[in-house]
């Protein structure tokens, strides 16, 4: 008795220190208090006897498999005195018929793989933790991503569940060169990251200072997943629209930014991988590029290039014309604006500017059942009742309904937005200062692009600044790739 009163005085100072202790009752008394128990009705926990001792089970119900579940109780419950090891680590190469297995002493550790679904053993006697990774996470099918639509490539895309993703890049990546290094950020919220890369290809000082700037992250919750992330890892000049990273729900996709030496990061509940650093010309490739052969796949990056531009430019081009009807050439003339415009055409540039983005987030609310009835309310509002009551001019909503489509090019939402801001501002300044103001804002566009910095430090623009014409080619076309770079 006096050995044991000893052992007790000296588990509860382990307890102190963050380590558990060899007595299963103080354990128990201390793991049942932090995670709520009996409050918390889905924190599952089981006293039974395993080879004649006292050991406790904790699991959160809903995470664990119960087939396997069933099949260890058994094992255990069917174990005598003389099975058992001397330790926990003997114990799990001896008595544990299951792969994933590991053992932990720190308490902060054990918290958190219970919260994150690990079906832990606490046996009396033993001063170390079992931990088996039983857990399944509810989870959707491997789908193709709605937004990443491919004409000819894969269609399979990532889901919610982080490790169900970093398989969908392996299976890509047969490679022993390929890391994916783990990490956690959130007080609260604990939020698996996970970095991706390609160890012989990747630039070490940026994955050194990638790696800091997730250690530093001291935030409660990844509330927004991806996007709380890149705020906290981008958080210099985030009133410049442009895009930092690209964001993509294709794996074949990501792999291919591993091959080429990127960072990729995966965010645990986020369907979607953030590839870094990121330039403007990466954020306008899209995976179709590379599923057709050179001279289509060229067609189709300069065809989106040249729409991006035209998103930009049509609009305050048209009002400019319009407010000196003089600079329209003969041959152009009937662009101009036929019928009297009761509201000033800048009015109706920038209420139809407002009135797409509503019709947008209407579509995104809409149960598909109503869907076809928003479609053509929305028709008919927006397109003859709204001209024939004298709000807009045909022309108006010809070009807004072209900028409308168009932005729908972009494979990237970021980079629509950005555009579309540029051109509002591009709009006003035009309204208020002719000429002037239309050369302003494209002066106003063209230093937002050429300031932003990648999240590495580098240009943006590059290829363009500094000036590569290999690179830049490779950038704009889309070349073959000679057999020595394939090898």
């Amino acid at each position: 008795m006096e050995t044991e009163s000893k052992g007790t005085r000296s588990g509860g100072e382990q307890i102190k220190k963050g380590t558990i202790s060899a007595s299963l009752e103080e354990n128990m008394a201390y793991l049942n208090k932090e995670l709520g128990i009996p409050e918390n009705f889905d924190m599952v926990y089981r006293v039974i006897q395993i080879g004649g001792r006292s050991a406790c089970l904790y699991f959160i119900d809903g995470f664990c498999k119960d087939e396997l579940m069933q099949k260890l109780l058994q094992h255990f419950m069917s174990l005598k005195p003389e099975d058992m090891a001397e330790d926990a680590h003997g114990m799990s190469k001896k008595n544990i018929p299951y792969v994933e297995v590991n053992l932990v002493d720190e308490w902060e550790q054990i918290i958190y793989f219970i919260m994150s679904g690990v079906f832990v053993i606490m046996i009396d006697g033993y001063d170390q933790c079992l931990l088996i990774d039983s857990r399944t996470y509810p989870a959707r099918s491997v789908s193709e991503p709605e937004k990443d639509k491919s004409l000819r490539g894969s269609k399979d895309g990532f889901v919610e569940t982080i490790i169900f993703n970093t398989a969908l890049i392996r299976r890509r990546i047969r490679s022993t060169d390929l890391r994916m290094e783990v990490f956690s950020a959130g007080e609260a919220s604990k939020t698996d990251i996970v970095l991706c890369y390609m160890a012989s290809r990747v630039d070490k000082d940026f994955l050194n200072e990638l790696q800091e700037k997730i250690r530093r992250i001291h935030v409660d919750a990844l509330t927004m997943n991806q996007e709380s992330l890149a705020e906290c890892l981008y958080d210099k000049k985030w009133f410049n629209p442009f895009p930092k990273f690209k964001f993509t729900e294709r794996p074949d996709t990501a792999a291919a930014q591993i091959l080429e030496g990127d960072i990729v990061i995966l965010v645990d509940n986020s369907p979607s991988a953030m590839i870094t650093p990121t330039s403007i010309f990466d954020v306008i490739e899209e995976a179709d590029d590379y599923y057709f052969p050179p001279i289509t796949g060229s067609y189709l990056r300069l065809t989106r290039l040249i729409i991006a531009l035209l998103t930009y430019f049509v609009t305050p081009t048209f009002l400019l014309l319009m407010n000196n009807p003089t600079w329209v050439p003969d041959s152009f003339q009937f662009i101009s604006v036929k019928e009297v415009s009761n509201v000033p055409l800048i009015w109706q540039f920038l209420i139809l500017e407002l009135a797409i983005d509503g019709l947008r987030l209407a579509a995104v609310n809409t149960p598909n059942m109503l869907s076809t009835p928003l479609s053509i309310m929305a028709a008919l509002v927006l397109g003859e009742f709204s001209v024939n009551s004298g709000w807009f001019n045909s022309e108006v909503m010809l070009y807004m309904a072209f900028v409308a489509i168009a932005g729908y090019t972009q494979p990237n939402y970021e980079l629509s937005y950005a555009l579309k801001f540029m051109r509002i501002l591009n709009l006003i300044l035009t309204q208020l200062f002719g000429i002037y103001g239309y050369i302003a804002a494209i002066i106003v566009c063209i230093v937002s692009i050429l300031s932003n910095k990648t999240i590495s430090g580098k240009s943006y623009a590059y290829p363009l600044v500094p000036f590569n014409l290999k690179q830049l080619g490779k950038r704009i076309l889309r070349y073959r790739l000679p057999h020595s770079e394939k090898q």
